[in-house]
């Protein structure tokens, strides 16, 4: 479904953990990282596909978390001709996204990376708020800082402060979901180090998220 510009509606989402560190993804097989984010239906409401493309992507439901604000408009972002399905070239330009910000309000081994039949990420971790752009693929960046920046006002001024500290380029050591009680296995993720995106990263396009 896009639009009459070409951009396809789609939700993203932020999630922060109490401490006001954000849910940071790897993609399956790729060292590439980044938010949660996926299309939305013919028939739902940004809300509708937030929740759906939430437990689809991380296994968390409604219950699991609290909505704490939304971009005002949608912000849109291009992506280059060659990354685009031959079949759509001259149709298709890229995506449109209302950005959701979350607080959790489970608990972290509530993930489930394997909720659905086809999973989006193979590892998580918690990171700092201002996270390092240069390991997301090149033409989301903008996007992705216009999204926290907005966002970031409904953060409080004092942890506001402590966020936008943060400066660091690196990923902190990948976070070990842990059992929620003695009858759950902890998600054993492989341990990854961060490296910038890859220049031909095309799952994103071809899996249309």
């Amino acid at each position: 479904m896009l639009d009459r510009e070409g951009f396809r509606p789609n939700v993203g989402i932020i999630l922060l953990n109490a401490n006001n560190e954000v849910w940071w993804g790897k993609r399956v097989r790729e060292h590439s990282w980044q938010f949660p984010q996926g299309g939305i239906k013919y028939g739902e409401s940004p809300e509708q596909a937030m929740y759906r493309e939430l437990e689809e992507e991380t296994g968390l439901r409604p219950e699991h978390v609290k909505v704490i604000g939304r971009t005002r408009d949608w912000l849109r972002y291009e992506v280059p001709d060659h990354f685009i399905k031959r079949e759509i070239r001259g149709h298709y330009r890229g995506q449109k996204q209302i950005w959701f910000l979350l607080r959790m309000v489970g608990r972290d081994c509530d993930v489930n990376l394997r909720a659905s039949s086809h999973p989006e990420f193979d590892a998580w971790r918690w990171h700092e708020y201002w996270v390092p752009l240069d390991v997301v693929i090149e033409f989301k960046r903008g996007v992705y800082q216009l999204a926290l920046q907005e966002l970031s006002r409904f953060l409080n001024r004092s942890d506001h402060g402590s966020a936008s500290r943060q400066t660091s380029r690196y990923l902190r050591q990948q976070h070990q979901a842990q059992p929620c009680d003695d009858t759950k296995e902890s998600q054993q993720l492989p341990t990854v180090s961060a490296q910038p995106a890859p220049a031909d990263n095309t799952s994103d396009i071809k899996n249309a998220k």
